[in-house]
């Protein structure tokens, strides 16, 4: 009996099947982990060392030297580091250039407080993390401590080739400042929950995405997001924020191409400012936007009906309603200035609600919004994937 092409690769060593792997373009070698349980086992293969927190930098310049990108599986791709008897450092190399570090904990400690620094233009540290076949141009930090603050800056200040940078889940992280002059274009901030203060120093970022209570945002350089989402629905974390306060953030936000904000903001924080020269303020480059709000009646159509006037461009509109977000009370503001509306929406294709419960909330909130519009009107998805008859509107 012949023997089968599974067979076969059964049978090969690791080093050969390795071999093979090296031939793939990075994009489809990971595939090969769906072949079998057999090709799982060698992308799954953890390299474990134990030591102190001084030895953390050393060990994760070691782990990226030894790995190969063109042989993949001569070295494993993920690292397990123990230290101080029950804190632990897992490390993971993806593809397309992508680092992940998570700082978890065997058991769970109470948080301290503390601030975080990352100078991705200059070389502060004795390790070299950019080995010759490896550049890390994605990096993933999870879960940094007090006890880990420290190390992870001497990390990415080390990575010189960092185009995306992505911190999540860091509690007790209240202050954080970033600076790079040349190579950063994406940063993401998820779940930093204690965060009050993000000093950026980032002139060539297009891409910004956070989710967590709205801190004092500084972006010292001047520079316009392309993309960008601000899902600040948890309120603000620090109770002093004034309008003034988010005036650089308003600037670089200005030339967004899609952008995701709550309704909130625009009532508490970006109305105040611009409403006097409300004329001139416009977001000439939105096509897309996610506005996400608390309340799904009519009234609360007014915050958005007044941020699409600045909007002309727009193409595409998501409507989010989530209950449990934060909101200002309704003190309508000058936001609606009696009920004339100004056909301005000549290019809008699609708006599409989310999260609604009532759908003669949608009716309502969706006939203040057509309203908006010029030439064709658009296509109207309603939460439970049904779209609303326009005639029946009138």
């Amino acid at each position: 009996m012949e023997e089968s092409i599974e067979d076969l690769f059964r049978n090969l060593p690791d080093e050969i099947l390795g071999c093979i792997v090296s031939f793939l373009p990075n994009e489809h070698a990971l595939e090969t982990s769906l072949i079998s349980t057999r090709w799982r086992d060698l992308w799954n293969q953890i390299l474990v060392k134990h030591g102190t927190i001084e030895d953390i930098t050393g060990i994760v310049a070691q782990f990226l030297t030894n790995f190969d990108v063109f042989d993949p599986l001569k070295r494993p791709r993920k690292l397990q580091f123990h230290f101080d008897d029950d804190n632990a450092l897992f490390a993971a190399i993806a593809a397309n250039s992508k680092l992940l570090l998570d700082f978890s904990y065997k058991k769970k400690k109470l948080e301290r407080k503390y601030e975080l620094e990352f100078n991705l233009n200059k070389q502060h540290f004795t390790y070299n993390l950019v080995p010759q076949t490896f550049l890390v141009k994605s990096l993933y930090l999870k879960s940094l401590s007090y006890l880990t603050s420290e190390v992870a800056s001497s990390i990415v200040s080390n990575l010189d080739h960092l185009e995306n940078l992505v911190i999540t889940d860091c509690c007790g992280l209240q202050s954080l400042f970033i600076e790079s002059e040349s190579k950063l274009h994406k940063l993401t901030i998820l779940d930093c929950l204690q965060l009050k203060s993000l000093h950026l120093r980032t002139s060539k970022l297009k891409s910004f995405r956070y989710r967590g209570p709205l801190p004092r945002i500084w972006p010292e350089s001047h520079f316009n997001l392309c993309h960008a989402i601000l899902d600040v629905r948890q309120g603000l974390s620090c109770s002093d924020l004034i309008a003034q306060d988010f005036d650089e953030t308003l600037l670089t936000i200005k030339n967004s191409e899609v952008l995701t904000l709550c309704g909130w903001i625009f009532e508490a924080l970006i109305w105040p400012s611009i409403s006097p020269s409300s004329g001139s303020f416009i977001f000439y480059k939105l096509r897309e936007l996610w506005w996400i709000d608390n309340h799904e009646n009519e009234n609360s159509a007014n915050a958005l009906v007044s941020f699409l006037k600045l909007c002309p461009a727009l193409e595409q509109l998501f409507v989010m309603i989530d209950p449990k977000s934060y909101y200002v009370p309704r003190s309508n503001s000058g936001l609606m200035q009696a009920n004339k509306y100004t056909k301005i929406l000549e290019q809008l294709k699609l708006i599409k609600f989310m999260g609604f419960t009532n759908p003669m909330d949608e009716i309502s909130v969706a006939k203040n919004l057509i309203q908006l519009v010029k030439g064709k009107p658009p296509k109207i998805e309603t939460s439970c994937g049904t779209y609303l008859d326009l005639m029946l509107m009138q």
